[in-house]
């Protein structure tokens, strides 16, 4: 389990109080539901490589989120970034 921390200044504090009746709960549920996302784009990728590999398909999305890295078919976003700036020519 991760845990991060938020700090806002003041005004944005208080315009978040305004958007929102519980910003840790608005917070909670902006960063779960962008999870949950890319749960479902991870799996999606990693079912069609089982399947091309003709390997059987882990039985929880837990298992497949780790087979998909553990196995090289999904990055972080920070290795994409890196990948790319290191293909990136120098002037």
């Amino acid at each position: 389990m991760a845990n991060y921390t938020i700090t806002y200044t003041e005004t944005e504090d208080k315009a978040m109080q305004y958007a929102a009746a519980s910003v840790d709960d608005w917070i909670q549920n902006a960063a779960h539901e962008r999870a949950r996302i890319a749960i479902d784009e991870i799996v999606k990728i990693a079912v069609e490589k089982f399947l091309e590999a003709g390997q059987s398909i882990p039985g929880s999305r837990e298992e497949i989120v780790a087979a998909a890295f553990a196995n090289g078919w999904v990055k972080t976003a920070q290795q994409r970034n890196e990948e790319a700036l290191a293909n990136v020519p120098t002037p």
